[in-house]
């Protein structure tokens, strides 16, 4: 799951150096960390939430198919 968050980030990314992904387990399953240069936060998260959105059901769809939950958060450095 790690290795598609991180291919799909830094393909939509300009500084792909930044992109990093934390893996941790919660309570209700596995949850992924996505952080980006601050420069690159716009682009992660699309007109109106949309391009997280679709990495967040591209993420549902394998989780769903590995028998897995999985959640992603965004990291925002400030």
């Amino acid at each position: 799951m790690k290795d598609l968050i991180e291919f799909l980030a830094k393909n939509i990314v300009s500084d792909d150096s930044k992109v990093k992904v934390e893996e941790s387990t919660g309570e209700s399953g596995q949850v992924l960390t996505l952080s980006v240069a601050q420069a690159d936060m716009g682009q992660i998260i699309g007109k109106s939430g949309r391009i997280i959105k679709a990495i967040r059901n591209l993420l549902k769809i394998r989780a769903i198919r590995q028998g897995k939950r999985v959640y992603l958060d965004l990291e925002n450095k400030d």
